[in-house]
């Protein structure tokens, strides 16, 4: 691709500025990379019900 070759072309129809300018906002937002999703925490209350030892629900029964 040479320098004075265009990134984009009409191929048909007269688009207004107002057109082409949404079509290259479009293109740019979808050519971003998505953002990574926010790790979700676990609230205080249901760690309180997960047994702690390291045999986990296997040993949550039995007497301490």
């Amino acid at each position: 691709m040479s320098a004075e070759e265009p990134l984009l072309r009409v191929v048909r129809g007269v688009p207004t500025a107002e057109e082409l300018a949404a079509l290259v906002g479009a293109i740019i937002v979808r050519s971003r990379p998505a953002p990574a999703p926010a790790p979700t925490t676990t609230s205080a209350w249901a760690r309180s019900g997960r047994p702690a030892s390291p045999a986990g629900w296997r040993t949550a029964g039995l007497p301490h």
